[in-house]
């Protein structure tokens, strides 16, 4: 990535677009519920992104990294809601249409959240390398505790649902969150 000045817009090239692509895959695998990852796999919507950004690199007009990444999750959305619907045809009404458009869009925002706790650029900047280096923490985590974070803070299951979904009581649920979110605080330095 080309270093800029403080007026010039951040240049993004391939190279720099690749170090995004496990915080896009990780965002696109919290999208797939489990019958729509039989058919599509979330590696697929983030390649057609990739493809996507560099096709269109020349449309980017922000200036930060953090505009970069809006842009991409922007791109990334488009791509799931039309793999959505191409999977789907024909179950689709209207009324759906419009809330996986929202469902789309408040995942990411769950993620966003971390990020936009900030108060300077800084701070900003620190956290959007761990939102980038998130996707490695939680593949360090056990699978339990990936699935228990997955479904209760990324996919925003309440912890009734989060434990149903796993086959497990409350307190296990509770157990794992505990243990994930320490070992994951531990894995991104905060």
């Amino acid at each position: 990535m080309k270093m800029a000045t403080a007026t010039d817009p951040v240049q993004f090239d391939n190279a720099s677009l690749q170090r995004f692509r496990e915080y896009l895959k990780l965002l696109a695998h919290n999208q797939l519920d489990s019958l729509l990852a039989q058919q599509i796999d979330a590696s697929d919507v983030v390649q057609q992104t990739m493809l996507d950004a560099m096709d269109n690199l020349e449309q980017f007009r922000g200036r930060s990294e953090a505009d970069f990444l809006s842009w991409l999750r922007q791109i990334l959305a488009n791509n799931l809601i039309d793999a959505h619907r191409y999977h789907r045809r024909a179950k689709r009404d209207v009324a759906r249409n419009r809330s996986l458009d929202e469902s789309v869009f408040e995942s990411f925002h769950r993620v966003d959240l971390l990020a936009q706790s900030c108060s300077t650029p800084s701070q900003h900047a620190i956290k959007i390398e761990q939102l980038l280096r998130l996707p490695e923490a939680l593949c360090a985590l056990s699978d339990a505790q990936r699935e228990a974070i997955v479904l209760h803070h990324l996919q925003g299951l309440k912890l009734a649902e989060t434990a149903k979904r796993m086959g497990k009581s409350e307190a296990a649920v509770c157990g794992l969150l505990h243990r994930g979110l320490k070992r994951l605080h531990e894995n991104l330095g905060d």
